[in-house]
């Protein structure tokens, strides 16, 4: 068989690589980024209703502990689940499957009459929620033109900061407003099980999922709605073979160990300093003497610097490249973190938490990047979901250990350990390959 470099043949790939970010491409980034946004919505409510219930419900901190984490326990096994069914039935089915499961998980739990119950369904919540972030990553990630994909995938990560405003914006305006304020909280999630359907139906299915399943025809017809909507005449491409089922060991082969170890490390730090500070944060202040209200207010304040975080790594992605981006984002949090553990006056807390704020959230933005690329097509929904769950293994202890920490040293103890946790997380990007402007891996 001749090449496409004799022929003038050019992949599907190559085709999607060349086009011009179009409406077709905006269509995709923001439908997908919308189940991102009500994602972060979700995970970002539980802080303010931890707050209320523990006053309603007479819990303890070790059963505010597992309200915060067991909706990370479904996470892990949701990520590792949904990575491998993403490449095997479709990135698109599993997105959409997720946003039905959470959703009407998240509906339910407004109804929840006691602890376990609650825990329950923030468990069945954690796997929708977990399976849906790898798989949505991965395919904003094989539409998007080389030159501008980590921009892209970031602007994508973008919206996750929006749902964790509106979940600020609902824990300041609706959870204190009265008794039953965290239920009407729990209920606005019944949003992302509509939704499902203008995923399913609205987006388009992977093309280099398509042509590795053997499915060519729809493959070449998705290239060419995106190739219409750029003005670009198609071309013609030659056969792609059938990729073998994904195996989780394959992760673990030689040409990937090292790769593999490196990413797994930057989740796990990530996600133990991310969670174990932000669930925390709200409760945190209201210790130190907060009125909720306030408390509330200062995470809204804190959250918002989210944006410009994203807005930077976007840019720095493409011109620094991925693995220093996310170093410097994370070297950045380690600081704000200490930072934030030394803060006493109520001006100092706001501007190591939106510092911290900034810099962990252009971290996750440049790490989102970076993971779709490590691994080649038939097993990046996999290695991504993978390293997405040892991630969540990290969000299940934080929210655990944090409280514990918390009375043995107090906020400045807390802070250090998840200081430390950035720094472990930015020596390992130092092991991840840097693939700014060229084609994912086949």
């Amino acid at each position: 068989m001749t090449t496409p470099a004799t022929t003038g043949e050019l992949t599907r790939a190559e085709r999607l690589d060349r086009l011009p970010f179009t409406r077709r491409h905006t269509r995709l980034l923001v439908g997908s980024g919308i189940g991102w946004a009500l994602d972060a919505m979700d995970v970002g409510l539980i802080s303010f209703i931890m707050v209320v219930l523990a006053k309603q419900w007479g819990l303890s901190s070790g059963e505010l502990s597992w309200v915060a984490s067991i909706g990370f326990v479904g996470m892990a096994v949701g990520a590792s689940i949904g990575g491998l069914l993403a490449d095997r039935i479709g990135r698109r089915s599993v997105f959409a499957l997720t946003l039905l499961v959470y959703g009407l998980a998240t509906g339910a739990a407004a109804l929840s009459t006691g602890l376990v119950m609650l825990l329950v369904l923030r468990f069945v919540i954690g796997l929708g929620l977990g399976a849906e972030l790898p798989v949505a990553s991965t395919l904003v990630s094989e539409y998007a033109p080389a030159r501008i994909r980590g921009r892209v995938v970031v602007a994508l990560e973008s919206f996750w900061a929006v749902g964790w405003i509106l979940a600020a914006i609902i824990g300041y305006q609706v959870v204190p407003a009265s008794e039953d304020g965290w239920r009407w909280a729990f209920a606005v999630g019944v949003v992302p099980a509509a939704y499902a359907l203008v995923v399913r139906f609205g987006l388009p299915e992977s093309v280099r999922f398509l042509e590795r399943r053997g499915r060519t025809e729809e493959a070449e017809a998705a290239v060419r709605e995106f190739e219409e909507s750029a003005g670009v005449e198609p071309v013609s491409s030659p056969p792609m073979p059938v990729a073998p089922k994904p195996s989780p060991a394959e992760v673990w082969s030689p040409a990937l160990r090292v790769r593999t170890v490196s990413l797994w490390l930057v989740w796990f730090g990530v996600n133990f300093a991310y969670y174990g500070a932000f669930i925390w944060i709200p409760t945190f202040l209201v210790a130190q003497g907060f009125p909720v209200a306030k408390s509330f207010g200062f995470t809204l304040i804190i959250t918002l610097a989210q944006l410009p975080g994203y807005a930077v790594a976007a840019v720095l992605v493409e011109v620094w490249g991925r693995r220093a981006t996310l170093a410097t984002f994370l070297a950045g949090s380690a600081v704000a973190a200490w930072a934030f553990g030394q803060a006493g006056t109520e001006t100092s807390i706001l501007v190591a938490g939106c510092a911290l704020s900034f810099f962990n959230l252009g971290a996750w933005g440049a790490l989102y990047a970076i993971t779709p690329e490590i691994y080649p097509t038939w097993l990046r929904a996999t290695g991504s979901g993978q390293a997405t769950a040892f991630g969540r293994v990290a969000s299940i202890a934080a929210p655990l250990l944090v409280p514990v920490l918390h009375e043995a040293g107090g906020t400045a103890v807390v802070f250090l350990v998840l200081a430390l946790a950035f720094a472990v997380a930015t020596v390992a990007t130092f092991g991840l390959p840097e693939r700014r402007g060229l084609a994912l891996e086949e």
